[in-house]
């Protein structure tokens, strides 16, 4: 699953790369570039999905309502994911685990493109983790990931086809937070998780969306929400109102 918002030179590169598989789901965020287009001629008979939204959260959510396959890949559009990392990540759910969480600071991993202030802010978030949810995850702010199509419901996302006004801003679980919420949600369900050591490169064209100060805000405020909804029936129910997560 490919989630995109204008990233049409990026994935000329990128999709050629990509291992077999049954099927590759692109979700588009509105892109102005030709995204589609250019993904449709380098990857024909790639499944295109139209997030109603915005933000990488509702464009997983869009994305998984779609999937027919056994299981879920989680890459990124920008050439920042090496595709030969995927038989790594399926090998792992073949191996037991239920989720292989991709980690760049485990023995094998690395990155090219994590920056001093980015690193330190997801070492704290990687430790508030592990105190809040007693897991030894290594990485936790890493959007490459591979699960069994079946442990979907289990994540229980936000309705991505609920149409809200751009002024309400956008709504819990549908920015970059995605990825910690999909780990404190397999971590509170006890499901077996693998981490997978991964190599982040840098994105071949153009500028990430990401804002490190925000956006760790966002990641900070999901921890402590699902924190809560772990430990009791009223912050479940809390968790599951639309209200939005201001950055």
């Amino acid at each position: 699953m490919v989630p995109a918002l204008n990233e049409a030179r990026n994935l000329v590169e990128v999709l050629p790369t990509l291992p077999p598989a049954h099927e590759v789901i692109l979700v588009d965020g509105g892109s102005v570039d030709g995204t589609v287009e250019a993904a449709q001629a380098t990857l024909p008979g790639i499944r295109v999905v139209r997030q109603l939204r915005r933000g990488k959260g509702n464009a997983l959510a869009a994305g998984f309502a779609q999937v027919t396959g056994d299981v879920v890949v989680m890459f990124d559009a920008d050439g920042s994911a090496d595709p030969a990392e995927i038989p790594v990540f399926v090998d792992a759910l073949v191996s037991g685990a239920d989720f292989a969480k991709g980690s760049r600071f485990c023995p094998g991993g690395g990155s090219s493109d994590i920056t001093p202030i980015r690193h330190v802010g997801n070492k704290f978030l990687n430790t508030v983790m592990n105190v809040s949810f007693r897991t030894r995850f290594t990485d936790l702010c890493y959007g490459y990931n591979a699960f069994w199509a079946d442990m979907i419901p289990l994540l229980d996302l936000p309705d991505h086809e609920l149409v809200v006004p751009r002024e309400v801003g956008m709504l819990w679980g549908d920015g970059f937070e995605i990825e910690t919420l999909i780990n404190c949600r397999f971590a509170a369900a006890g499901v077996a998780i693998a981490e997978v050591p991964s190599v982040e490169r840098d994105r071949i064209f153009g500028r990430s969306n990401l804002r490190a100060v925000s956006d760790g805000l966002r990641v900070l405020r999901t921890l402590r929400t699902e924190y809560a909804r772990a430990r009791g029936p009223v912050a479940e129910r809390l968790s599951h109102s639309t209200t939005p997560l201001a950055s």
